[in-house]
C-alpha cells in the first residue's frame, strides 16, 4: 500500500489533493495542522506519530525528525532496503507534500521580532523535502499547491515518468536554496557591524521571457526576487521590452527626486528633458520642450496623476512607455485610443531597490543607490558674486536633474512662467568640456540666463567658459579639483556665480 506523507504551512488545495491521493489507494500520512484539516474534511489519516510511535515534542518542533518517517523517503526500492525497512515496521513513501513555515512573510511585518522569526525558521519540512528530492526517482515530492493537480492527473493516468520526478525535484531544491537564502540574508542585515557580508545570497524568479534583451540577436528575461511583488502593473498596451525596462527604471528614479507636478522624459537611458509646472499637463510641456526631436519614442515618468489634459497634451508624440503615481479614467481612456501599443504603468510599490547590482567580468558590483539626501546649506558658494534667489532655485532643480545623466553629465535649465525645466542636456561624454558644448548646444537661444549643473568637478577652466559664452550665468558643481582656482578665477572674471557642494553624483 503507498504511503502519501503531507505537512503543508499553504494549506490551499490541500483537501481536493488530499482526497484525490485516497481515491488512488494511498495512505495519508500527515502532522499536526495538516492532519487536523484533513480530519475536519473527512478525510482517513494516520497521525506521523502512530508511524514513529514519538509524540511531537518542544511545542511542535520535532515531529517528522525520525528514522521511521525519513528511512521511508529515502529508501532506494532495492531488495535489501525493503527488507530492511520491513524489519523495522516502516512504511514506504512514494509522496511528499510539503510546504514550509512563513519564514519570508514573517520577516516582512512591521516591528517583529528575532525570536518571532527563529520561530518560524522550518528545519523537519526542509529536511522532509531535501530526502524526498534526493530519491526523486523513486518519490514524488511537491513544494507548491499548483503543482497538486497536474500530479494527480499523471498518476490517474499513469503518466509519471522520470522527467517529471526530475522536475520536481529540481522545484524542490529550488524551494529550500531559496528558504535558507531568505534566512542566511535576514540574520546578515541585522549584523550592525558589517556593513557588507561576506556572503550575499540572491533568489531570482523569472517572471517574463522577454522578446530580445537590447539588440534582436540578444536574449533576455526579467527576473524579481520570489517573494517581491510587482514594482509596475500594466494597464495596456503590449509587453514590455528589455529597453523599455531599462529607460523605466532611469524615468522612475529621477521622477522621485522631485515633488509633484514633475515629468521625466528618458531616450536611451538619459533624462532629455526635466519639467516641473502647476499640473502635469504645465510640467509635461516643459519637459518636452527641452529637447522634443530627442523625446520621440521615449519613456516618460510622471511625478503626479495623469488627468485628461495631460493626455491631451501627450496626443502628438510617439510614447514607448507612460508610468504615473496614476490616471484619471478620462486620460485611460484617452491614451488607450491614442495607441493600442502605448504601455501605461501604475507603481505597486514605490521603494526603490536598497541596493544596485551590477555584473562585470570580474564579478558582480553591489552599491547603495545615490539617494542620500542633500542639504543646500551646507553647499558653498566659492564666487565673487553670490547666486541670485532666482538662480539659487534653479540650482537646486539642475542639481537634482545632473545625477539621473550619465557621466560626464552637464545639466542646463531655465525658469518659465514660474516654474522650472531642463533646456540643455549632455549626457555620456568622455570629456566634461564636450558635454558642455551638448548641452549649450541642445539649449541654443535658451542657455542665455539659464543655470548649469556638473555632476561633477571641472578639471580645467574650459568648460566655464563654453557656458559663460552661451549665456549661462550660474554654475553648481561639488568642486575638488586640482585646478578649482583657476576654475574659481575663471567664474569670477566672467561675472557667474558658483557654487561647491562637496558630493559627486557620477553616474556609469
Amino acid at each position: 500500500m503507498p504511503y502519501a506523507l503531507l505537512s503543508v504551512s499553504d494549506k490551499r488545495g490541500l483537501v481536493p489533493f488530499a482526497r484525490g491521493l485516497v481515491e488512488l489507494g494511498y495512505t495519508l500520512l500527515a502532522s499536526g495542522g495538516t492532519a487536523r484539516v484533513l480530519q475536519e474534511a473527512g478525510l482517513p489519516v494516520r497521525p506521523v506519530s502512530t508511524v514513529t510511535g514519538f509524540p511531537e515534542i518542544l511545542g511542535g518542533r520535532v515531529k517528522t525528525l525520525h528514522p521511521a518517517i525519513h528511512g521511508g523517503i529515502l529508501s532506494r526500492r532495492t531488495p535489501a532496503d525493503q527488507a530492511e525497512l520491513e524489519r523495522h515496521g516502516i512504511p514506504t513513501i512514494d509522496v511528499v507534500a510539503v510546504n514550509l513555515y512563513p519564514f519570508e512573510a514573517t520577516v516582512r511585518r512591521k516591528g517583529v521580532t528575532l525570536d518571532e522569526a527563529l520561530e518560524n525558521i522550518d528545519i523537519g519540512g526542509v529536511a522532509l523535502l531535501r530526502a524526498a528530492a534526493k530519491n526523486f526517482p523513486h518519490v514524488l515530492v511537491l513544494t507548491q499547491p499548483e503543482d497538486y493537480e497536474p500530479v494527480l492527473r499523471a498518476l490517474r493516468e499513469g503518466r509519471v515518468d522520470m522527467t517529471l520526478r526530475r522536475q520536481l525535484a529540481v522545484k524542490a531544491f529550488a524551494h529550500t536554496a531559496a528558504y535558507d537564502t531568505a534566512i542566511a540574508n535576514y540574520l546578515a542585515q541585522r549584523d550592525e557591524d558589517e556593513a557588507w557580508p561576506e556572503r550575499v545570497l540572491i533568489d531570482l524568479t523569472r517572471v517574463q521571457v522577454l522578446r530580445y534583451g537590447e539588440n534582436p540577436h540578444q536574449r533576455a528575461a526579467l527576473y524579481r526576487p520570489r517573494e517581491a511583488t510587482g514594482a509596475f502593473r500594466q494597464l495596456h498596451g503590449k509587453a514590455m521590452s528589455y529597453n523599455n525596462w531599462l529607460d523605466l527604471d532611469a524615468a522612475w528614479r529621477a521622477s522621485r527626486d522631485f515633488d509633484a507636478p514633475a515629468v521625466v522624459i528618458v531616450k536611451h537611458g538619459n533624462p532629455c528633458g526635466i519639467g516641473l509646472g502647476s499640473s502635469v499637463a504645465d510640467a509635461y510641456r516643459r519637459a518636452l520642450a527641452s529637447d522634443p526631436v530627442s523625446a520621440f519614442g521615449s519613456v516618460i515618468a510622471v511625478r503626479g496623476v495623469v488627468d485628461d489634459a495631460a493626455a491631451e497634451a501627450m496626443r502628438d508624440l510617439f510614447i514607448e512607455v507612460l508610468a504615473a503615481d496614476g490616471f484619471t479614467d478620462a486620460a485611460l481612456e484617452r491614451l488607450k485610443r491614442k495607441s493600442k501599443n502605448l504601455r501605461l504603468l501604475l507603481p505597486e510599490q514605490d521603494a526603490l531597490p536598497p541596493w544596485d547590482a551590477r555584473t562585470t567580468v570580474a564579478g558582480w558590483l553591489l552599491q547603495t543607490p545615490d539617494i542620500a539626501a542633500e542639504d543646500p546649506a551646507s553647499w558653498r558658494v566659492v564666487t565673487q558674486r553670490e547666486p541670485t534667489a532666482l538662480e539659487w532655485e534653479g540650482l537646486v532643480f539642475a542639481w537634482r536633474a545632473v545625477k539621473h545623466v550619465k557621466s560626464n553629465a552637464i545639466v542646463l535649465a531655465r525658469e518659465v512662467d514660474g516654474a522650472w525645466a531642463t533646456v540643455g542636456v549632455g549626457a555620456g561624454q568622455m570629456s566634461r568640456v564636450d558635454a558642455v558644448h551638448l548641452a549649450v548646444h541642445k539649449a541654443g537661444e535658451r542657455a542665455r540666463g539659464a543655470v548649469l549643473a556638473s555632476d561633477a568637478f571641472f578639471p580645467f577652466p574650459d568648460g566655464v567658459e563654453v557656458a559663460a559664452q552661451a549665456g549661462v550665468t550660474a554654475i553648481i558643481q561639488p568642486g575638488g579639483s586640482k585646478r578649482d582656482a583657476e576654475v574659481i578665477a575663471a567664474a569670477d572674471r566672467l561675472g557667474l556665480a558658483m557654487i561647491f557642494t562637496g558630493r559627486r553624483h557620477f553616474r556609469h
